[in-house]
């Protein structure tokens, strides 16, 4: 089988592009500690800042979808505009707004804008691999991780020099531009590329009719549960433990926020290099297996030496993210032929919406204590064990042998 001459040089520019583009993402996490001083914010203020980005985002992947809009465009001018988009948005947040009210509409306009950035990317990056696709969205979803955590790397470095919370904040948005510049020069529409199937309700109910379908969206949703939620939440509990075992230097717990949600992008490219050959419930259920005990052990461990805490969160890191491109490839390949564009738009948008409910949720508990901590990160390990239900389920049933040419 022949395969498309360059596409290695397009996913090393594509991945470097969406890791830059995806910086605004956690601009306002990275920099929550001096917000909540800055503008007086309350325990769920700060995660709401999150919650607006992850409606945004899955408003905007709904209306693409709905619209056709990736039909009209190159796929690379769409991710540029969608870039650019998010980095102005972000840009504002910096510069503009001063208290709650004034910074959700341009986080929640930066969620919008990436809606344009992350789906496309997967769009772009399918357009070039049929052999070793597995590896390549792996890999993707592993720049994605890492874009999600440069913010702590930013503010890091922020910190060090210290200054105001808004450098690392208008950093993320020079970023952004520089990913979207890069794609739009350097990438273009792969040989196998198609047209995106426009989202229907009616068609993507036809998909979830199928059983086996029903059971890969209930084990993303399970791992999208834990997933943001924990990159929301990590970098306060990291700088709250150290402080409690005495280590109170801000640069050194956003560097370590940054390595455990960086460390993610391992875990994308091992899982996407031996999904194929294991089987993708094989590969889910041993991420969210090892996730979700971390997230029990992390808890835990507040308090504890910074060098054992930061060694348990990392591990956590690599394994919340691995197995995310695995559910999405696997209602593609379950769904009904003609229905996978639309079951595909829906699972995203509902496993958005379901992060705000556990990022408040965790807000909502207060974490402060060791105690608090426990509760909330251990509350996380129930969408690891309800994916590891689904998975199972979904590995008993003959549809599996669909999945990843019979290797279930």
């Amino acid at each position: 089988m022949i395969e498309a001459e360059g596409r290695w040089r397009i996913l090393a520019v594509l991945s470097v592009g969406l890791l830059l583009a995806m910086a605004p993402w956690f601009s306002s996490s990275a920099v929550a500690p001096a917000l909540k001083t800055a503008w007086s914010l309350g325990r769920l203020d700060i995660p709401l800042l999150t919650v607006a980005v992850q409606l945004g985002f899955a408003a905007g992947a709904i209306t693409l979808a709905a619209t056709g809009a990736p039909d009209v465009l190159p796929a690379s001018r769409l991710f540029f505009v969608g870039a650019l988009l998010a980095a102005a948005a972000n840009l504002g947040f910096a510069l503009m707004a001063h208290d709650l009210a004034t910074a959700l509409p341009l986080r929640f306009a930066t969620g919008v804008a990436i809606a344009a950035v992350y789906p496309i990317g997967l769009r772009l990056v399918i357009g070039w691999f049929r052999v070793g696709r597995g590896l390549a969205v792996g890999t993707l979803i592993g720049a994605l991780t890492v874009g999600s955590a440069l913010p702590h790397l930013f503010n890091a470095v922020g910190a060090l020099g210290g200054v105001d919370w808004r450098f690392p904040v208008v950093l993320c948005s020079i970023a952004a531009v520089a990913g979207g510049l890069l794609v739009l020069v350097a990438v273009h529409d792969g040989p196998l590329d198609v047209p995106s199937a426009r989202f229907s309700p009616r068609v993507a109910a036809r998909a979830f009719r199928e059983p086996a379908v029903r059971l890969a969206n209930l084990g993303y949703l399970g791992h999208m549960w834990e997933l943001y939620a924990m990159w929301t939440w990590v970098p306060l509990f990291l700088a709250a433990s150290f402080a409690a075992a005495g280590t109170t230097d801000p640069a050194t717990a956003s560097l370590a926020a940054f390595l455990v949600v960086a460390a993610g992008g391992v875990g994308c490219i091992v899982s996407g290099l031996i999904a194929d050959r294991l089987g993708r419930t094989t590969v889910t259920i041993a991420a969210m297996a090892a996730s979700g005990t971390c997230a029990v052990l992390v808890g835990w461990s507040f308090g504890a030496a910074p060098i054992l805490v930061f060694g348990l969160a990392l591990v956590w890191g690599i394994t919340v993210v691995a197995d995310s491109a695995q559910f999405s490839a696997a209602v593609s390949e379950l769904a009904p032929p003609g229905t996978a564009g639309s079951a595909l738009s829906l699972q995203l948008a509902t496993g958005f919406v379901l992060t705000a409910v556990t990022i408040l949720g965790v807000g909502a508990l207060d974490p402060g204590d060791g105690s608090a901590w426990r509760i909330a990160f251990g509350a996380l390990a129930i969408g690891p064990i309800v994916g590891i239900i689904a998975m199972a389920r979904l590995r008993r049933r003959p549809e599996s042998l669909m999945l990843a040419g019979g290797h279930r």
